[in-house]
């Protein structure tokens, strides 16, 4: 049986979104691609449907580059609830404990100072994670909780924004892997209070920030034409290596697979451009002037 050919147009980019809560990732990245008529895209990370702001997205050969943000740091603002405790760690789920509130700003701020650095968290059961090919806010539904192993991660950052009554307002820096709604919980019980996660909107992602980022409003509102300027160009993702131009004899062996001489380069993975300043892929040089295809941008 024949399949059906995916209908659209090569489009090449990245495009930073701020998503509105109330869905997921791929349901905004869906969307995205929809809008602009793309036959590829990913993005680089979820964020959960509640929480809102920056999602990094990539279209055609940007995917071949989504990976270089995974490891990226990510910086959030949260809103905390103390007082509650929910079954999801957020306002999703079904509060499961209250506690009288008589926090002060010194002791909110003497709980922080627990959070900064590395620390150990335990994954929640409402999470993505898999155990035997099942995520476990799979078990997590049926009532199930299993055994999570601390997991180390970074929190780079953090500081109180606003805080009043039982709500408190957290400016977050932390690096891949770290949940917010335990941070929320784990700050709560410090307080002897509890706490949850009432609000997050990520406003970082490695070098990307929200206020460069665009509402699908904005973007509806303009003409399919235009829509591709939305986009950065796919070099963005990577522009933290170090980068070559090759030379005009050496451009389309490079662009065939072919290792390339002499090209006096730093050892290491290397952004190689050519005529014009065209982004080519990446390469990996040996340091002494052979430089290897490594990931290479699809041709016209």
């Amino acid at each position: 049986m024949a399949t059906k050919r995916r209908h659209g147009r090569r489009i090449d980019g990245v495009l930073l979104l701020d998503k509105p809560s109330g869905i997921s990732s791929n349901a905004a990245l869906q969307r995205a691609r929809r809008l602009l008529e793309a036959v590829r895209a990913g993005h680089t990370g979820t964020l959960d449907p509640m929480a809102s702001g920056l999602l990094v997205l990539c279209f055609g050969d940007a995917t071949k580059f989504s990976g270089e943000l995974l490891e990226a740091g990510k910086s959030y603002l949260a809103t905390l609830k103390l007082g509650e405790r929910t079954s999801t760690g957020d306002a999703e789920g079904e509060v499961v404990a209250q506690r009288a509130v008589s926090v002060t700003m010194e002791q909110l701020q003497r709980s922080l100072e627990l959070f900064r650095g590395d620390i150990s968290q335990i994954p929640p059961m409402y999470s993505a994670l898999k155990r035997n090919g099942r995520p476990l806010y799979a078990y997590a539904r049926e009532g199930v909780e299993l055994e999570r192993s601390p997991r180390k991660v970074a929190v780079y950052n953090l500081e109180v924004v606003e805080f009043a009554g039982n709500t408190a307002i957290l400016s977050v820096s932390c690096s891949k892997g770290t949940y917010v709604r335990t941070l929320a919980e784990d700050i709560g019980e410090t307080l002897d209070c509890g706490a949850h996660l009432t609000g997050l909107v990520r406003t970082a992602v490695g070098p990307f920030r929200l206020e460069q980022s665009h509402r699908f409003e904005e973007i509806e509102a303009r003409a399919a034409a235009q829509l591709p300027d939305s986009l950065l160009p796919v070099d963005v993702l990577v522009r933290d290596l170090p980068s070559v131009q090759l030379a005009a004899g050496l451009e389309s062996a490079f662009g065939h697979g072919q290792v390339v001489s002499p090209v006096p380069a730093p050892t290491g993975r290397i952004r190689v451009y050519g005529n014009g300043g065209k982004f080519l892929g990446l390469g990996f040089s040996d340091g002494e002037g052979q430089l290897q295809p490594k990931r290479l941008l699809s041709t016209p």
